[in-house]
Order: structure tokens, then C-alpha cells, then sequence
């Protein structure tokens, strides 16, 4: 079914909350603006992504290991890191709508606009040639060659006013470009200014004797201070990577999109330690292996590119982004920088501690750099949710919403009903229930007709939904439904464990990285 985009993620974050996956934070008091929570099923969900992730990163390399470190730190940590000068976000007022915007997402969605005219011009030459060549098009088309021209000008200017922090340049390429307030659609702003992203707190019983610390903005720094920790007991060898999943928070003043902007999120990171002068096959390996594992998920290969970095974080030496195509456009969904040995030479600068690696081949010590893959867990899930989300037209007039959720990460892996509420039905249901759930999370229905029931399980993503009826008490056999095709098959009451064993575990996402 065709629905615009605006539309159909408003029926997404309708489906979260109908079907308890996502809540709004603090609901019943009005809400926690960009704070969100998640339900029974969305839990469930972000659990096995969490997994699956963890499984990939940490159980399939020998030289990975997982560390949980705390969300407070010592204030140092972040001074080091560069977070307290350096952790800012450029924001812009517009005086008619009172609203708050980053001066350089509105640029980033300004050339995104002009990215989708050249799509666009295209698309229309495929209609009008039959014998079509893109390369050679975008070559000597007019208006594709003045929208490329714009949008190279315009990343010129901006990564030349990011680097040189010239914020009154940002704010007039925003003029020259004529953006507007999507609110109020007027081109009246204030300047841009810098604003610090971290929440500030208080340790001790006493505030006036506390100091100050803040709430992790990244978990990164929790890898890095515990890093001569883990190489040692661990008796790690370079290359090695230490990986960890865990809440930030970021003071996000302009917060939108539902989960994919949160002032708390949860990241899932690796960080990758590598002999100085390897760092960029390093960095191009972890590209490749982590887009690998992404189209693993089945969600599309065309909706995944490769974003470079216009402007390079004080660390990097290199850096992009892997984005997804959400509902509202292509966004950051993974970052992929090479750190190079900033992170660690400022934390020995700081703490004054020694954080070398003794080289035993080179027979020297050194700082080794590192390569970071950094994905957020909270957009996985929208990213997963809204490329499984479907509203499809039935023969019979009817619509179904269904979730064609990869089975490994579905909720509820598998669905019991008994045909009705007698004969020995339930009973039998119940004892198929028993012996599935040590493995899975398998849910029990007995409601409404097997139609009603077989509709709510595709909406929360059930891949398969098991249905006993009164011929299986004597061939002691049960039909299995499928919830993508919607086929149902016969089979061994005996052999449903083994069904759900070869099409619902982990093992089966991981062998295809």
C-alpha cells in the first residue's frame, strides 16, 4: 500500500505504543519530552538486537572482549576527552517560531533535498531513453550539473567554517541558501552559538562539598581508562578489541524523531586496538565487516550507504558513517572513525599513568591507535521496526499489519493456540507451551476466532504461530503457520522444537556474517 512518508511513520509510533512496544516516558504526567520507554514487546525486541549484536562483535572473535564499566566517571576523564571545551552542538533560533534547530543538520537536510532533485532528473531521463546511461548523464546534464555544483560549494563552505569554528559563516550559508523554519517558513535567525551537550550532576550527601560530574555522553571513555586493565589480565595481543553496550545521555536540546534523537540512548561499541601505520586497513576492514553484518539483518541492501565525514572530529584521522534509510531520509545509523592514539595519549597526559603496549615482535612499546564502530542501539530498532513494518491489502478487501521482523529478533518467537477452549485442547497447547519455553520466549491465545489471533500476532511480529485442533490428540501432529507467507504446514508436535531451532536461533543471523 502506498502511503507518504510523514504518514507512514506516524503509524509506526502509533503501532509501538498500540502494540507495547514504546511509551512515551512518564506518560501519565504529560511526558518527558525525548525520553521514551520501552514496553513488554519492544523490550523483548532491543534485548535480542543487543544479543545478537554482542554475540557478533564479542562470541565470534577470539581476540573481542566485553566489559560493562560504570556510567559515572571521574571528571578528569572528560576533560581529557575533550567533552567539557569541546562537546557542542551549533544551534539556531528562528525569532517567528521560537524554535530551536542545529544549525548544521538544517545544512545536512538542505543538500539532502538537492541529493533527491538530481535522483529526481534521473529517474525522468530513465523514462524518457530507453537506452539509458547514468554515468554519462550526470556528466553533461544541465540542471544535474548545477545541482552537483551546489552541493559542493555549499560542503566546501561548511567544512571550511566547522574547522575554522567560524559560526557566523554557518549561520550565512543558511541565508545564501535560503533555508527556512519548517514551522513558521520564515528566514528570520538568530546567530548561531555553541551549546555544551553534557548532563552535569552532583557526588556526595552534601552538595555544597560535592563535585561535579557528569552523565556519560558517549561509553567510549569507559573502554579507554580500562584499557591497560583488560590487555593485561586478559593477556591481549594486538590487534585486539574490547567492546561494550551501555546508557549515554546528551543534553539534546533539539530532540525529535521519536527514538532517533534521545537524550538517553543506549550505544553499542567496539573499540579496536591496532599498531600505529595499520590503522587505515583497519578502519576499511571494520567497514566492510560491519555493513556485512547489517544486510545480514534482511532489511534491504539498497537502504544502507556510506556517509563520509565533511568535518573530522578533533581525534580522527578518518571517518563515516554508515546510514539508513529511515522513514524521513538516510541517517547516521553506525559511526566508523580511526581515532588514531588521541584517546589514550590524553588520558596518560591527564592521569599521569603509563598506557603503552610492549611489542614483543618489534621488541618496543607504543600508544596503539585505534579504530572505533559505534552503533546506536535505539536507532537499530526504529531502523528494524520501520523496514519490517507493513500494511498489506488481502484478497478478501481486508488490510493487514504485519512486522516481517527478522524470526531471531522477533519478540515472541512462536505463538500457541488451541482451536477452541475445550476437549482437551488448552491442555495439549499448554504442554507444547512448557517444553518451548526454556528456549523461547513463546506466548499462550486463546481469544477470538484463529483469524483475530493469527492478525495480532503479525502485528507484534510473531513469525510462526502454532495451532492445536482436535485431530491433534490422536496423531499427536500440529499446523504451523507462517506468518510472511502465510502458508501453513503439518507437523510433529515432537519436531516443533527442532522447527523453531533452525529458523528462530541467533545461530542462524550469525552465519550469515
Amino acid at each position: 500500500m502506498s502511503v507518504k512518508p510523514e504518514d507512514f511513520f506516524k503509524n509506526i509510533i502509533s503501532h509501538c505504543k498500540e502494540y507495547g512496544f514504546i511509551f512515551q516516558s512518564s506518560e501519565i504526567y504529560d511526558g518527558l519530552s525525548a525520553v521514551y520507554d520501552y514496553g513488554q514487546n519492544g523490550a523483548e525486541l532491543k534485548k535480542n538486537i543487543r544479543e545478537y549484536w554482542w554475540k557478533a562483535m564479542v562470541q565470534m572473535h577470539e581476540n573481542i572482549v566485553g566489559i560493562d564499566a560504570a556510567i559515572f566517571m571521574h571528571p578528569t576523564t572528560w576533560k581529557a576527552s575533550g567533552h567539557v571545551d569541546a562537546f557542542n552542538d551549533p544551534l539556531i533560533d528562528n525569532k517567528d517560531s521560537k524554535k530551536r534547530y542545529r544549525a548544521d543538520v538544517l545544512i545536512e537536510e538542505h543538500v539532502a533535498k538537492i541529493e533527491d532533485k538530481i535522483e529526481k532528473e534521473v529517474e525522468k531521463a530513465k523514462k524518457r531513453f530507453e537506452n539509458f546511461d547514468e554515468g554519462m548523464f550526470r556528466s553533461t546534464n544541465a540542471r544535474v550539473l548545477e545541482y552537483q555544483n551546489k552541493i559542493t560549494e555549499i560542503n566546501s563552505r561548511f567544512k571550511t567554517a566547522l574547522n575554522d569554528g567560524n559560526l557566523a559563516e554557518v549561520k550565512q550559508i543558511i541565508i545564501d541558501c535560503e533555508i527556512v523554519c519548517p514551522i513558521s517558513g520564515s528566514r528570520n535567525w538568530t546567530d548561531v552559538r555553541q551549546f555544551n551537550l553534557m548532563f552535569a550532576t552532583q557526588l556526595g550527601s552534601v552538595s555544597e562539598e560535592s563535585n561535579t560530574i557528569y552523565l556519560r555522553p558517549e561509553t567510549a571513555q569507559g573502554i579507554f581508562v580500562n584499557y591497560l586493565n583488560v590487555q593485561k589480565t586478559g593477556r591481549m595481543k594486538i590487534p585486539f578489541g574490547i567492546a561494550q553496550t551501555g546508557k549515554a545521555f546528551r543534553n539534546e536540546i533539539v530532540a525529535r524523531q521519536f527514538i532517533f534523537r534521545m537524550r538517553e540512548f543506549e550505544q553499542m561499541e567496539m573499540q579496536f586496538f591496532v599498531k600505529p601505520g595499520t590503522e587505515m586497513h583497519w578502519y576499511e576492514y571494520w567497514k566492510t565487516a560491519r555493513l556485512k553484518w547489517h544486510n545480514s539483518f534482511g532489511l534491504g541492501n539498497e537502504n544502507y550507504k556510506f556517509h563520509d565525514h565533511i568535518k573530522l572530529a578533533h581525534y580522527a584521522n578518518a571517518a563515516c558513517d554508515i546510514e539508513f534509510k529511515f522513514p524521513f531520509g538516510f541517517k547516521e545509523l553506525e559511526g566508523i572513525h580511526s581515532r588514531t592514539d588521541f584517546d589514550l595519549k590524553q588520558h596518560e597526559q591527564f592521569s599521569g599513568k603509563k598506557l603503552q603496549y610492549f611489542d614483543n615482535e618489534e621488541n618496543k612499546s607504543y600508544v596503539p591507535y585505534v579504530v572505533e564502530t559505534s552503533v546506536g542501539l535505539d536507532r537499530l530498532f526504529l531502523a528494524t521496526l520501520s523496514a519490517a513494518y507493513k500494511e498489506e491489502a488481502l484478497e478478501n478487501g481486508e488490510t493487514r499489519v504485519v512486522l516481517n521482523l527478522p524470526p531471531a529478533l522477533a519478540p515472541i518467537k512462536a505463538a500457541v493456540f488451541p482451536l477452541v477452549k475445550k476437549d482437551g485442547l488448552p491442555e495439549l497447547a499448554e504442554e507444547i507451551i512448557n517444553e518451548l519455553k526454556y528456549d523461547y520466549i513463546v506466548t499462550y491465545d486463546e481469544k477470538d476466532t484463529v483469524g483475530k489471533r493469527y492478525r495480532r500476532q503479525d502485528a507484534i511480529g510473531t513469525p510462526y504461530c502454532i495451532t492445536v485442533d482436535h485431530q491433534s490428540l490422536t496423531d499427536k501432529m500440529v499446523t504451523i503457520r507462517h506468518r510472511d507467507t502465510m502458508q501453513q504446514d503439518r507437523i510433529a508436535i515432537a519436531e516443533v522444537k527442532e522447527f523453531l531451532n533452525e529458523r528462530v536461533s541467533l545461530t542462524s543471523l550469525l552465519k550469515k556474517n
